[in-house]
């Protein structure tokens, strides 16, 4: 990555503006989040892009638009799949969303003995009980993070399968159960070391950057624009500012 591209320049983030025309006259006036760390916010800094994670950039651009937009997020790292039902679902459905967005999984699949089908099981039941109390639900296939390159090269083949396959199953489970389905495992730069904490298991601000601007497309009410191009590739017309 050029050290002069900032998030303004980024071709994969957001335009100035964007963001607003994404969310116009968007409905949603209660939104909650439930997951792992990914969803309480691990983002490594990123010179040129703002240190903000990724759903707290969402509920930001949501409240842009709606002021009165209550937010909640109960993401605690370290969890998974069955420990997000069993301590975030209850408090979630107290705060009667209308917009629910829910991510857990990879510290299941970041072990050997990952169980795709429980982890299905759980996040089955969480969709379930979201959309049974009216809200809309937003399931992600998360960048693959056995791309970074602080995951040693000898775990990296088996780590990026059962990443892919955390994805590939969600990806099912949002087809079934009607969720908004941001997927971005397969982006065009999910192997490029930027998007990456030193950790080898989180993103930068750049992934959350890029990831906002993908969630904000798939939210979006309106129709593509026609030059589009998937992913949020540049676009013709003018460049940043």
């Amino acid at each position: 990555m050029p050290s002069t591209l900032t998030e303004s320049t980024d071709p994969y983030c957001l335009r100035p503006g964007e963001a607003a025309e994404l969310l116009h006259g968007h409905p949603w006036r209660r939104f909650v989040a439930l997951g792992d760390s990914v969803v309480e916010g691990m983002c490594e800094p990123t010179p040129g892009y703002p240190d903000v994670q990724w759903i707290d950039r969402l509920a930001a651009e949501l409240t842009a638009v709606r002021p009165e937009l209550a937010y909640r997020n109960l993401g605690r790292r370290g969890l998974r799949a069955h420990q997000v039902r069993a301590t975030q679902l209850a408090p979630a459905l107290a705060f009667a969303p209308d917009l629910a967005l829910v991510v857990c999984g990879g510290n299941d699949a970041f072990h050997r003995a990952y169980d795709a089908e429980a982890v299905d099981a759980e996040l089955t039941a969480m969709i379930t009980a979201l959309r049974d109390v009216g809200a809309d639900v937003i399931t992600v296939g998360m960048f693959d993070v056995s791309h970074s390159p602080a995951v040693p090269e000898h775990i990296r083949p088996d780590l990026g399968e059962r990443m892919r396959r955390l994805s590939a199953h969600t990806a099912n489970l949002a087809e079934r159960l009607s969720t908004i389905h941001v997927h971005l495992t397969d982006h065009p730069l999910t192997a490029d070391p930027t998007l990456y904490s030193t950790d080898g298991r989180h993103g930068s601000a750049r992934s959350d950057a890029i990831a906002t601007a993908q969630t904000l497309r798939t939210l979006s009410p309106r129709l593509p624009h026609p030059d589009d191009h998937e992913f949020g590739e540049a676009r013709s017309g003018p460049e940043p500012r």
